[in-house]
């Protein structure tokens, strides 16, 4: 890859732009004809869900009711490019591990099942039936914890539900996902504060709350649709208060793209009123600051909503006693923020009568996540901004249904699943032992006792830490089965015996026995909807992801482990029924509710007041303390995205927001550590774990570009800097690895 160039980007978020970039991702994949068209669909309650994030659908959409990277995402599956049999004759696996990331899948889309050939290392055609056979042999042959079938944040509902079934049919938990990697700490925060896994608020609750506060979530690269409520907030006078390391463009200003009137002006809105740049993980520090700042404001004058902590809240005495004895040194230097920044962020949240406190991976990839997303929890408490309309919570998920496949069985551990409904429902007993996480899978695959991975997309190599020692490890494997749209760089490493299965996308038609079929997704607020193809399938080879489970399960399942699959794959509106039979509760009337505008709500009983906790009461939790345990000799690496790409997928090359084009060998480094390291701009470094566990981890060739970072802090691409992440490094209790702040140091 070329040096690229570094310019920085003086523009607002959104505006020519984001216009431009979304025409030229429709060009590169040949949909500029029809492209436009069918992403007037997008988002909409007759059209598709967006492939790429799982921000809010509304009820009443935009007439251009998707962003610039939900249009590369939309572009990206529907491109006009195919990957035929030629290619892998001509191709090497070896060789292909020489390109990068964005090459690989710009090849375009999958077209025909595929077995890796160890004697030529390529990837030669297998027909359906013969690929099932076989991997079905192949599982029947290996134990079933020794097993792990992953899903990605890509598949819907229907398909999670029967994975999900065929994995503890077969005899096992190990059901990790996506979430395991970004948002399982709030899954395990939320619970044990409010008694709910997921957010609070809805959509509408943006259009009354006067106050929003941001941790560590940037809409301008992650959710852009976001920045359209967040303008209007803006325009009507709620104040924004930002905490993040980075200055991110899109909390600072925004262009809307779809008002011409705007475009026209060039007119800007300010997003954040307040915009504090804080240290990597130093939130938690910087949470506890303000609580703290309230409690001294109230002795003053009332400020707390003490009737609401009285009614509804447990162990307040505890906490109170914690921020009086919690020193502001010690909040000012493992914040970096000072005491005088805190308080003005407290007095803004204190002066507004309701909140929304917003957040992503900047607090879930942490240490300590979980505690500092129950401390953020606890200032929303403080305040009676729990269950209130305009108020709440609002964790921001990633991929488009990665919340939603929890909600549906997705999940390692048993409590979380009615495996007596389970087993009552499908006569056989489920297995009642805990299965394997993400990083507990990696461990496996590392010690050799995970002998067979099955993953319902994704690119789990890619996406995950340690990936030098995750690659060498994983030809020890027996089978290695990858359900996939493109080719990624999870394809490139195999097995002993390894099945490339190509699937339908969401957005093309699904044709099945009873006719063209609709999926649902769990959008980031807990709207379930509808989503229906708009386009002809890539190739006639195609198949469905319930038709490739029902195949795999038929295949590899004893006998009287039975379900009706081939029922269900003929017609998904069955599966819709039977999930609602495992979970009455959320799923209630699913198929009959499913056409609603704006999707349908699971139960969060926190939006009530009703506290599904042990206490019977929101809780106030106490961290142990405020020390994220990093090496005090290490600089904190933030692993980023650019505006060019959704999680392990490149778009291209061009970080707009961060003025880099043509590269993402760069390292982002603040005024003060240059100086302090003796850096120059341009100038070429390796970064090097800071670890005593007698590993080497090093990722070189990286440009030295100046950024606005806080002290201490550098940041740099995912995944080119999962490398650098070891498995151990992970959020205590959650174990979302912590890749927002890598201890490192950089070696000239």
């Amino acid at each position: 890859m070329a040096d690229g160039r570094i310019e920085p980007y003086e523009g607002p978020a959104g505006g020519w732009g984001s216009i431009r970039s979304v025409e030229g991702i429709l060009h590169q994949e040949g949909r500029l004809v029809g492209g436009n068209a069918l992403l007037l669909k997008q988002n909409k309650e007759d059209g598709f869900s967006c492939v790429s994030c799982a921000w809010a659908k509304p009820a009443e959409p935009r007439l251009f009711e998707y962003c610039e990277n939900g249009a590369k995402a939309t572009a990206w599956e529907t491109t006009s490019r195919r990957i035929r049999s030629r290619f892998f004759a001509e191709h090497s696996l070896t060789t292909l591990r020489g390109w990068t990331d964005h090459a690989l899948e710009a090849e375009g889309r999958l077209m025909r099942p595929m077995r890796y050939d160890p004697g030529s290392d390529t990837y030669k055609v297998v027909e359906w039936e013969d690929a099932f056979r076989e991997i079905g042999a192949e599982l029947r042959r290996l134990e079933p914890d020794s097993v792990v079938f992953y899903v990605s944040g890509r598949a819907s509902l229907e398909a999670s539900y029967m994975w999900g079934l065929m994995a503890r049919m077969y005899g096992t938990n190990n059901l990790p996902d996506s979430s395991n990697m970004c948002h399982e700490t709030t899954s395990v925060a939320l619970p044990e504060s409010i008694g709910v896994p997921v957010g609070t608020v809805t959509l509408e609750d943006f259009n009354k709350a006067d106050c929003l506060m941001f941790f560590g979530q940037n809409p301008g690269s992650n959710s852009p649709r976001m920045l359209h409520p967040l303008q209007e907030a803006a325009k009507r006078g709620a104040a924004i208060i930002t905490f993040n390391p980075l200055r991110e463009r899109g909390l600072e200003r925004f262009t809307n793209p779809q008002s011409p009137t705007e475009m026209l002006a060039g007119r800007e809105t300010r997003i954040s009123s307040q915009y504090h740049q804080l240290r990597a993980g130093g939130d938690l520090a910087a949470l506890t600051g303000m609580c703290k700042a309230l409690l001294e404001m109230d002795a003053e004058k009332p400020v707390l909503d003490r009737a609401f902590i009285a009614e509804h809240c447990h162990g307040f005495d505890a906490f109170a006693e914690f921020l009086r004895d919690t020193a502001w040194a010690e909040i000012e230097r493992e914040s970096s923020l000072t005491r005088d920044a805190i308080t003005t962020a407290a007095r803004g949240y204190a002066a507004s009568q309701r909140c929304i406190a917003v957040y992503g991976m900047g607090l879930t990839q942490h240490r300590r996540g979980v505690e500092t997303v129950q401390m953020l929890v606890n200032l929303l408490l403080l305040r009676g901004n729990i269950g209130r309309e305009g108020a709440g919570i609002c964790p921001v998920r990633g991929h488009s249904n990665v919340q939603g496949q929890r909600t549906i069985g997705i999940s390692e551990k048993p409590e979380l699943v009615p495996l007596d409904k389970l087993a009552e429902q499908y006569r056989f007993e489920p297995p009642r032992h805990k299965g394997v996480s993400t990083v507990e899978a990696c461990e496996g695959i590392l010690k050799g006792s995970v002998r067979g991975f099955l993953s319902l997309g994704g690119n789990f190599l890619r996406a995950v830490p340690e990936t030098a020692a995750m690659e060498e490890a994983w030809p020890r494997m027996r089978l290695s089965v990858q359900i996939a749209t493109k080719l990624n760089r999870s394809h490139l490493v195999p097995g002993e015996v390894t099945f490339l299965l190509p699937c339908l996308g969401r957005i093309e038609f699904d044709e099945q026995q009873t006719g063209r079929q609709v999926v649902s997704i769990e959008d980031s607020n807990g709207q379930i909807h509808a989503s229906r193809g708009m386009t002809p399938p890539a190739g006639r080879q195609l198949r469905s992801e319930p038709w490739i489970i029902a195949g795999i399960a038929k295949a590899a399942l004893p006998p009287g482990h039975e379900a009706p699959w081939d029922q269900w794959a003929a017609d998904y509106s069955r599966i819709r029924e039977a999930a609602q039979q495992t979970f009455p509760e959320v799923f209630r009337d699913y198929n009959a509710r499913l056409g609603r505008k704006g999707g349908f709500p699971r139960p969060r009983a926190a939006r009530q007041r009703v506290w599904n906790t042990p206490t019977k009461r929101a809780n106030f939790m106490v961290p142990r303390s405020l020390d994220q345990a990093q090496d005090g000799d290490a600089l904190r690496l933030i692993t980023l995205r650019s505006n060019d790409q959704f999680n392990t997928t490149i778009y291209g090359y061009e970080d707009r927001f961060r003025g880099v084009s043509g590269t993402r060998e760069v390292v982002f480094a603040g005024a003060e550590e240059m100086r302090r390291l003796g850096l120059r701009p341009d100038q070429y470094v390796t970064l090097e774990t800071v670890a005593d566990d007698g590993r080497q981890r090093r990722v070189g060739g990286l440009r030295v570009v100046p950024y606005n970072l806080p002290p201490g802090c550098i940041a740099a691409y995912y995944p080119e800097c999962n490398p650098l992440i070891p498995l151990w490094h992970h959020a205590e209790r959650s174990q979302v690895p912590a890749a927002k702040s890598v201890p490192v140091r950089i070696l000239s």
